[in-house]
């Protein structure tokens, strides 16, 4: 038997949405990150923990432009593997750790 020709429909973008939407949250809380780290005082720790906190948003940026070229072939797109999934999490974890460290 063959199998049937595949009708993504509007899945795929969706998808693509969605990475676009989360990115866009990451980069918000990165930048209020960085406006509270260096508003005001500038303290060693809340510069360190800035900066960690951009490395961070750049690691996730990295991971969504790479799912979001993925999505964007034609045809059936790759799985999301472990590593970028697991890379992904981490620093949407790690980002709202530091935002919620330097509000602290």
């Amino acid at each position: 038997m063959t199998e049937p020709a595949r009708d993504p429909g509007l899945q795929p973008e969706r998808t693509r949405l969605a990475w676009r939407r989360t990115t866009l949250s990451a980069t918000v809380a990165a930048i209020l990150a960085a406006k509270s780290a260096l508003h005001d005082s500038s303290s060693a720790g809340g510069v360190i923990v800035c900066v960690v906190c951009c490395a961070l948003w750049l690691g996730f940026l990295l991971v969504a432009n790479r799912r979001i070229r993925a999505l964007a072939t034609t045809g059936r797109p790759p799985a999301l593997a472990p590593r970028q999934a697991t890379a992904a999490v981490l620093c949407t974890l790690a980002i709202a750790v530091c935002a919620a460290a330097l509000v602290v």
